[in-house]
C-alpha cells in the first residue's frame, strides 16, 4: 500500500510543487531578467534601411537583418487566417497563455522527458521567444525557458492588442536566407510586396514557420507544397475557407518567383555611396542632436535624386550596344595578329603579377557574360586573358543646377566587377579641349578668331609634332570650329598662346583631384580625371559657370515617417567662369553635336533632343568618352578596357563616337519615349543674349590669303617648349629651305 502513495506524491511533487517553485524562482528573476510592460513597450526590431529611389520605388536596402516591417493594415485578412488556423487556433480566446496546450507539453516533458515534445506554445509565446530568444538553464531548461515566455506573454497580452501582437509577430519571425519579417519573405520569395499575395502564397510562407529550411520552396518545393496543403486544410477545417475553396487551392502547383539576393539591384554601385552619404550625414546629425541612428538597424527610409526609369534605361544601354561591341572585340583578338598581340600582354601580366608559376593552374571563377553569368573552372592563363578583354564602361547623369545624380552606373556586373569605373581614372583625350578654349574666352579671345593649322615640330621632345585625326594640315580654323571639329593642330596652336597658370587654376576650381603637367600633350588630353570629375566640370558649361558638387540624397526619415535630414538642394554659389564664357562653350559644344565630332548623336542614332557634346579618344583608342549636356542633364560615359595595351585597332570600333557617344545615345532615346522624363529632360538652350548673337557666324575653316602664305616663308617653324612655354628656336631656316623644304 505505500508504494501507490509514493507514486502518487512523487507524481504531484513533479507535476505541481517542483514546477511552481520553478515558477516562483523564474518570475522573482532568479534565472534571469524578465522585461515589465514598459520595457515590452520599448522593444524594436532590428530594420533594414530602405533605399529609395526619387520616384519613391525600392533600389536596395542596408541591413544586418534582412527585415522591412509593415503596418497590419497591409497584411492581407487570409494571411492572418492562415496563421491563427495552422499556429494557434485559440488565439482570441486566450490572454497568451493556451492552458490546454501548457499542460500538456508540461507532462510530456517532465513526465515523460519529451524534450522535442514542442507545441503548446501561442502566437504571443513564440513571439517572446523571437524577441528575445532562449537561454541554456540546464536539464530544466525547457521548463524554465516555457515559464519565461509564458509570464512575458501574459505581460505582452496586457501592453498590446491581438493585432498589435499578430503585427508584431509577422515581422519579427525568421523565414531563412537571413530573412524577417513577412514583407521580405513576401519580397524574396515571390517578388511581390505582402499585400499582393494570394491566399495559396501565404499558406507557404505560414508553412515554413514550423521548419523554414525544410519548408523553403526554393530548396524543397515539395515539401513546401505537401506543407502549403496542411495549411489550406487548416483553414478549411476552422471555417477560413469552403472545402471546394481549399481543396481547389491545393490542386495548384507550387509557383514562386524567387527573387535572388545575388542576382543584383539596378543601382549596386550608387548604393555604395548612398550608404558613405548617409553616414556622413546621419554622424553629422549626432554631433547637433546626440541622437544616434544606426542604418543597418534603425529601418530609415533613404529616399535619392537616382531616377529609377532612367537609370533603367541606361542600364538599357550597356546591354544593348557592349555586348556587340564586346563580340567585335572578341573577334578582333580571335584573329592571328589579335592572338600573338594578347599572348604577348598576357606573357607580360603574368610575370608583373608574378603568376608564372601558377599559369596552369586551373582555378573556379565567376565568368561575366552579356548573355548570363556562369561559373566555369579556367587556368590562371585563361582567367587573365578574359579579364584584359573585357570592355568595362561607366555612365552617370548630373543635374547640372543641383548636382543631383540622376543615373550612376558604375560597370558591367557589380557582382563579378564590383570597382566603379565612375571612379577610374583614364586619359581624358578630346575632352579636355573645352578647357584649353574656355581658358582662352576668359582672356579674351573670340570665337572667330582664327587659329593656325601648319604642322609644327618640337626640338627637346623628339620632334614631337601634334597631328590631326584626319592627318590634314594647312589653312586656319576659327577658335569655334577648331573646338566643334575636334583639331589637334590648332588647338596646341591655342594652347601655345593661353596662360598655362589660367588654365591650371581653372583646373582646379572645377575640382579636378590630379594635377597638370605643363607638357606639349597637354594640349590634347593626356591629363587623367574620372567621370564624375568630368561631370562636374561639365555642369559648369550647362549652368551659367558654377561649380556644383553631386549630391544623391534627398531625405532620411525614420520608420515611423518622421524628417530627419532634408536636402534643400541650394543653387551653386561659387562662380568658376564668367556667363560669356560658359555660354560661348555651350554654343560651341552645342554645334559640335550638330555638325562635328558628336553629329552622330543626331544623325544616325536618331536623338532628338537639344544637346552638346564633347567625344575624347585617347592614344591608339584605349579609352573612348562623351560628354554631354542641356540645361537639364550633364551625362558622360567611358569606355575602355582595364588595360591601355588591350582596345580597337581602329576608329570605327574605338573612337568616343563609335564606342562611348552610343551609351548616351541609347539611354537619352529610351527617355524620350518616355512622356515623363521627356519633359524632364527636354530643356531647349536659351538663345544667344544680344551681345553674343553672331559671335560663331564664321566659316569653321578657310585657306591662307596671299599676305599670311609670304608670311609663313618667314616664320620660325622649330619650337622649343618649357616649362615657362614655348620659345622660338634659336636657328632660322633659310629662305630656300622654306620654299624647297630642305
Amino acid at each position: 500500500m505505500k508504494k501507490p502513495w509514493i507514486i502518487i506524491i512523487v507524481s504531484i511533487v513533479l507535476t505541481f510543487i517542483i514546477p511552481g517553485l520553478i515558477y516562483l524562482f523564474v518570475y522573482w528573476g532568479l534565472f534571469g531578467h524578465l522585461q515589465n510592460k514598459e520595457e515590452l513597450l520599448k522593444f524594436k526590431n532590428v530594420t533594414a534601411s530602405v533605399v529609395l529611389s526619387v520616384e519613391g520605388e525600392p533600389i536596395g536596402k542596408f541591413y544586418a537583418e534582412n527585415r522591412t516591417n509593415v503596418s497590419y493594415s497591409q497584411i492581407p485578412a487570409h494571411l492572418i487566417e492562415a496563421l491563427i488556423a495552422t499556429e494557434d487556433a485559440r488565439y482570441f480566446e486566450h490572454d497568451g497563455v493556451d492552458t490546454r496546450s501548457l499542460f500538456r507539453v508540461l507532462f510530456k516533458t517532465i513526465l515523460l522527458s519529451d524534450r522535442d515534445s514542442g507545441g503548446g506554445s501561442t502566437i504571443t509565446q513564440q513571439l517572446v521567444k523571437n524577441m528575445y530568444g532562449r537561454k541554456n538553464d540546464g536539464s530544466f531548461s525547457i521548463l524554465i525557458n516555457k515559464i519565461k515566455e509564458a509570464i512575458l506573454a501574459s505581460r505582452l497580452e496586457k501592453a498590446f492588442s491581438k493585432e498589435e501582437i499578430l503585427n508584431l509577430y509577422l515581422n519579427t519571425i525568421a523565414f531563412g536566407e537571413n530573412v524577417y519579417g513577412i514583407e521580405a519573405a513576401s519580397g524574396r520569395y515571390f517578388n511581390k510586396k505582402v499585400e499582393n499575395l494570394k491566399v495559396e502564397e501565404s499558406a507557404v510562407l505560414v508553412g515554413m514557420l514550423k521548419a523554414n529550411t525544410y519548408y523553403n520552396p526554393r530548396l524543397y518545393p515539395e515539401n513546401a507544397r505537401n506543407r502549403r496543403n496542411v495549411v489550406l486544410k487548416q483553414m478549411e477545417k476552422y471555417k477560413y475557407l469552403i472545402p471546394a475553396e481549399a481543396d481547389s487551392l491545393c490542386k495548384l502547383p507550387l509557383i514562386q518567383d524567387y527573387a535572388k539576393p545575388e542576382s543584383g539591384g539596378p543601382a549596386d554601385y550608387f548604393l555604395v555611396h548612398v550608404r558613405k552619404e548617409a553616414e556622413k550625414i546621419m554622424e553629422e546629425i549626432y554631433s547637433v542632436t546626440e541622437k544616434r541612428w544606426n542604418i543597418e538597424q534603425d529601418g530609415l527610409i533613404i529616399t535619392t535624386t537616382l531616377n529609377l526609369e532612367l537609370q533603367k534605361h541606361a542600364l538599357k544601354s550597356f546591354h544593348d550596344h557592349l555586348s556587340v561591341m564586346q563580340n567585335k572585340l572578341n573577334e578582333q583578338y580571335r584573329s592571328a595578329s589579335g592572338k600573338r598581340s594578347l599572348e604577348k600582354i598576357t606573357e607580360n601580366e603574368l610575370t608583373r603579377q608574378n603568376l608564372k608559376k601558377r599559369s596552369e593552374e586551373i582555378i573556379s571563377q565567376a565568368i561575366f557574360n552579356w548573355n548570363g553569368t556562369y561559373l566555369d573552372s579556367i587556368s590562371v592563363t585563361d582567367s587573365l586573358k578574359y579579364s584584359l578583354t573585357l570592355l568595362h564602361a561607366g555612365l552617370l547623369v548630373l543635374d547640372p543646377a543641383t548636382g543631383a545624380v540622376k543615373v550612376w552606373v558604375g560597370g558591367i556586373d557589380f557582382k563579378t566587377q564590383p570597382y566603379d569605373q565612375i571612379y577610374a581614372r583614364r586619359q581624358l583625350a578630346s575632352v579636355f579641349k573645352p578647357f584649353i578654349f574656355a581658358v582662352a574666352l576668359e582672356e579674351g579671345m573670340e570665337p572667330c578668331q582664327y587659329l593656325d593649322n601648319d604642322s609644327v615640330i618640337l626640338s627637346g621632345f623628339n620632334d614631337w609634332s601634334p597631328e590631326n585625326y584626319d592627318h590634314s594640315f594647312g589653312g586656319k580654323y576659327s577658335l569655334a570650329g577648331a573646338l566643334a571639329q575636334s583639331m589637334n593642330i590648332p588647338t596646341f596652336s591655342l594652347f601655345l598662346n593661353i596662360s598655362f597658370d589660367d588654365l591650371d587654376s581653372l583646373w582646379r576650381k572645377m575640382g579636378f583631384s590630379s594635377s597638370l603637367e605643363n607638357t606639349p600633350s597637354l594640349a590634347l588630353g593626356v591629363s587623367e580625371a574620372n567621370i564624375r570629375e568630368v561631370a562636374v566640370a561639365y555642369s559648369s558649361f550647362a549652368n551659367g559657370g558654377y561649380r556644383i558638387s553631386s549630391q544623391m540624397i534627398v531625405s532620411i526619415r525614420s520608420p515611423d515617417g518622421t524628417l530627419i535630414y532634408q536636402n534643400d538642394f541650394p543653387e551653386a554659389a561659387k562662380r568658376i567662369m564668367t556667363e560669356r564664357t560658359s555660354t560661348l562653350i555651350s554654343a560651341i559644344l552645342q554645334k559640335a553635336v550638330r555638325e562635328g565630332t558628336g553629329a552622330s548623336l543626331y544623325r544616325i542614332m536618331g536623338v532628338t533632343i537639344p544637346m552638346a557634346g564633347k567625344t575624347g579618344t585617347s592614344q591608339n583608342y584605349a579609352d573612348a568618352w562623351f560628354a554631354a549636356f542641356n540645361p537639364k542633364l550633364v551625362i558622360v560615359s567611358r569606355v575602355g578596357a582595364s588595360s591601355p595595351a588591350i582596345h580597337f585597332n581602329n576608329g570605327s570600333n574605338g573612337s568616343g563616337s563609335a564606342l562611348a557617344l552610343p551609351l548616351v545615345a541609347i539611354t537619352l532615346k529610351k527617355a524620350i519615349s518616355d512622356p515623363e522624363l521627356m519633359r524632364e529632360i527636354n530643356t531647349p538652350f536659351p538663345d544667344l543674349p544680344p551681345g553674343l548673337r553672331g559671335a560663331l557666324d564664321c566659316p569653321d575653316f578657310r585657306e591662307k590669303n596671299l599676305f599670311e602664305k609670304l608670311q609663313d616663308l618667314f616664320k620660325r617653324d622649330e619650337l622649343i617648349f618649357d616649362k615657362k612655354g614655348p620659345e622660338t628656336e634659336k636657328r632660322k631656316k633659310s629662305f630656300l629651305e622654306r620654299i624647297f623644304k630642305r
